[in-house]
C-alpha cells in the first residue's frame, strides 16, 4: 500500500492594504459606497438630459466625482 503524503497548510493569502497614503494605518481608505456612486451617476445622466448611451461614463465620472469630493 502507497503512503499517503503529508498533508500541507495552504499557502497563506497576501493582505490588500487598506492604508492611507501617507501610510497611516490607522484610519482605513473608504471610498463611496456603490449606492452613492449609483445615485451620482443617475444624476449626472439626468444632467446630460437623460439621453442614453453614456452609462459607463455617469458611473465612472460619479466614481470620479465622489472620490475628490471625500480627499
Amino acid at each position: 500500500m502507497a503512503k499517503k503524503a503529508p498533508a500541507t497548510s495552504p499557502t497563506p493569502r497576501k493582505r490588500t492594504s487598506t492604508k492611507k497614503p501617507n501610510g497611516d494605518a490607522s484610519a482605513p481608505v473608504a471610498g463611496p459606497s456603490a449606492e452613492d456612486i449609483r445615485v451620482r451617476a443617475y444624476h449626472r445622466y439626468l444632467e446630460r438630459g437623460a439621453n442614453d448611451g453614456a452609462d459607463f461614463d455617469d458611473w465612472v465620472e460619479a466614481e470620479k466625482d465622489l472620490k475628490s469630493s471625500r480627499s
